[in-house]
Order: structure tokens, then C-alpha cells, then sequence
């Protein structure tokens, strides 16, 4: 693993463990990518008002130091992904343990412990509801200290974390850097089928670095620069998304929780969309099971655990809250693996659900 870059005051404080606090240039550059995950640093710094060299530059101390990256992903919306939330209730002591085992594979992509009702909230994205029966009953069954498990299969999206910003550039900066996105559109059941080597080999470097240059692309995979171009092109129009996350410290909002709710169902798909609209929520779920909403939410202080959920039964009245459960430590999110402050320490890079794990799962260095 690298050092960190010399003569960053994130850097340096994130080697000594202290409190690393971002200023207004950071957080604009986290933003501009958030919007824009692979926006060139010539445009970055031309909405931001400096050189495009500082922007990169900063950009990289964040990096060096695990405090922000950029993820790759297969699109959740597919037709060939099967998303769930799982709860896992473990013995007493080993809920870390059990957890750690459980980012080891690639097709868990968030790992949470949590205080309530249950001890680990695990996502997982599967290629059919047979794979994810199967995975979920023989990898519980050989993970020691596991001793119940409820699987909630999500049946939509409404938002996810990729969603989430920032409020650190304006109106018109932030139109900027959207008017530059590259066009998306739905995979087509072709386009679907045809996944390959070359396609599982970009996903997983990009999951690893989201910004990788198409050159480092082409020669990490031994194709030409022109396929490269062409396929990242088409694989992020269609069949892979971005984000850019910071480490959940540095964003104003250092606690999580999950709340699990209920509404009537003829009213879920307005509830969601309602929900995806509250700024303290980065996902929301529609699920299949005793709960049909499983809610995510990045919080200010323990006090608004039950502020937030008495706020929204007064703007969502048909909404239940049935439990909630505090984060005590988000232990993988979107394939990075993270410390106990939320700095990225390593990356399990995620891999399409078509194409199935070959042997034990290895955990590469992330690029600090």
C-alpha cells in the first residue's frame, strides 16, 4: 500500500489518526465527481475556478489518504441482478468476525453492524433468486457464529447512494458538470447476454478505480486503446454505473441507521419516491418479506434517530416505522473495505452476477 501523498494535511492527519476536517475546495471536487464521476479534470477545473492540475491534485490526496473514491457497478436496474438485504443474527462476540468473512466475497457489496434487532445488515447483488438461495444457505452454514438469517428481496430502487451530494457547488456549477454526463440507456436482453472476459476484467478494475485512465485500462488488459474507449463507453452507457463516495465522517453526517417500515401496499411506489426525495436518505428499498421498505439514512447526532423517524410519520403518515437499528460500523460499502473512521483500507472487487466466482475470493489492495 502506498504512503500518502507527501504535504497533504489530509493525508497527514489520517497517518496520525486524527480528525481530518475538508475544506471548501475538497468538498467541491467530491461534488463536481459525485455528479460526474470520470469528469476531466479540465472541466472540473474550469467550473470550479482553478487549475485543472490543483483539482486532480486534490483529488489524489483524498484518495492517497482512503477519505474518497469512485466505485463501478453493475446498473442495479437490470434485468439479470437480483438485490437483497440480509439480517444476520450472530452468538455473542463474533459479530465482527462474521462480518469480516462476509466481505471476503464479492457479491456482498455493503456489510453494517448494527445495534437492534439485529447484529449485521449485508446487501448482495445475485444473478437469480436460485443463486441467492443458494448463496445465502451455504455460506451461512459455513461461517461459524451465525445464528439466523432473514433475507428481504428487493422488488425496486427507488434511490441508492450514488444519488446522494454534497452541497458544496451551486446551481449553475452543478448544471455544468451534468450537461457533460455521457448519454445512458436500458441495456437491451443482447446486450445482456453478451457479457465477457473483457467486460468482467474492465468491471472489476473500475471497481477498484473508477477513474482509471483508458490507457492504464487498455494495457491492464492487454487490449488496444480504440476497444478499450469503445467498450468502457458502451459498458457505462447501458450496463455498468458510477459513484463517488466520501468517507462518511467528512460529510456532515456521521451516524447511520436502518429502519425497516411498512406501508399499505397500494401506496409504496409514491412512499419511495417521497423518501428518495429527503436529503438524509441514501437508499431506499422495496422489499418482499415482513418489512417492505428498508430505508438507509445518514444522521447528525444519535438524537436524530428518533427525531428523523418522528419527522417522517409527520410527512408520510401511512408510513410504519416496525424497527430501526443503529450502525455502529459500516465495515464494506459498494465493494471497499473500511476502518473503524470510514477511511477505504482495501477493495473486493465487485463482479457482475453473470458471471459466477471461481475458486476462494481474494481481496485486492485499494489505491490509496
Amino acid at each position: 500500500m502506498q504512503d500518502c501523498a507527501v504535504g497533504s494535511p489530509a493525508s497527514a492527519a489520517a497517518e496520525a489518526g486524527e480528525p481530518v476536517e475538508l475544506d471548501e475546495l475538497d468538498r467541491a471536487v467530491v461534488h463536481a465527481l459525485q455528479i460526474h464521476p470520470r469528469a476531466p479534470w479540465t472541466l472540473v477545473g474550469e467550473v470550479l475556478g482553478v487549475n485543472p492540475v490543483t483539482a486532480a491534485r486534490r483529488w489524489h490526496r483524498l484518495t492517497e489518504a482512503g477519505l474518497a473514491w469512485v466505485t463501478a457497478y453493475p446498473r442495479l436496474s437490470s434485468r439479470s441482478v437480483v438485490t437483497a438485504v440480509v439480517e444476520v443474527d450472530t452468538e455473542p462476540g463474533v459479530a465482527e468476525d462474521v462480518a469480516r468473512t462476509l466481505a471476503a466475497d464479492p457479491a456482498f457489496t455493503n456489510i453494517k453492524l448494527t445495534a437492534g434487532g439485529r447484529d449485521v445488515v449485508a446487501s448482495l447483488i445475485t444473478r437469480s433468486l436460485d443463486e441467492l438461495a443458494g448463496l445465502t444457505t451455504t455460506l451461512f452454514q459455513r461461517t461459524p457464529g451465525v445464528r439466523a438469517t432473514r433475507t428481504n428481496v428487493s422488488t425496486g430502487l427507488p434511490t441508492e447512494g450514488s444519488r446522494w451530494r454534497l452541497r458544496s457547488l451551486d446551481a449553475a456549477q452543478s448544471a455544468r458538470i451534468e450537461a457533460a454526463l455521457p448519454p445512458t440507456c436500458r441495456p437491451s436482453l443482447t446486450a445482456e447476454a453478451g457479457w465477457d472476459d473483457l467486460d468482467e476484467r474492465l468491471l472489476e478494475l473500475l471497481s477498484t478505480d473508477g477513474r482509471m485512465s483508458l490507457r492504464d485500462l487498455a494495457a491492464s488488459t492487454d487490449t488496444s486503446l480504440t476497444t478499450v474507449r469503445r467498450r468502457v463507453q458502451s459498458l457505462l452507457a447501458s450496463r455498468l454505473s458510477l459513484r463517488c463516495d466520501l468517507a462518511r465522517p467528512l460529510s456532515g453526517w456521521p451516524l447511520s441507521a436502518v429502519y425497516f417500515a411498512s406501508v399499505p401496499g397500494l401506496h409504496v411506489e409514491e412512499t419511495s419516491r417521497a423518501l428518495s426525495r429527503v436529503h438524509e436518505v441514501r437508499s431506499c428499498a422495496i422489499t418482499a418479506g415482513p418489512h417492505n421498505l428498508v430505508i438507509d439514512v445518514w444522521l447528525r447526532t444519535l438524537h436524530d434517530v428518533h427525531a428523523f423517524e418522528a419527522h417522517l410519520s409527520r410527512q408520510l403518515p401511512r408510513l410504519t416505522i416496525d424497527d430501526r437499528s443503529v450502525v455502529l460500523r459500516t465495515v464494506k460499502h459498494m465493494g471497499r473495505l473500511l476502518d473503524r473512521d470510514g477511511r477505504c483500507i482495501g477493495v473486493v472487487p465487485i463482479r457482475h452476477p453473470q458471471v459466477p466466482a471461481q475458486g476462494e475470493v481474494g481481496c485486492a489492495t485499494a489505491p490509496r
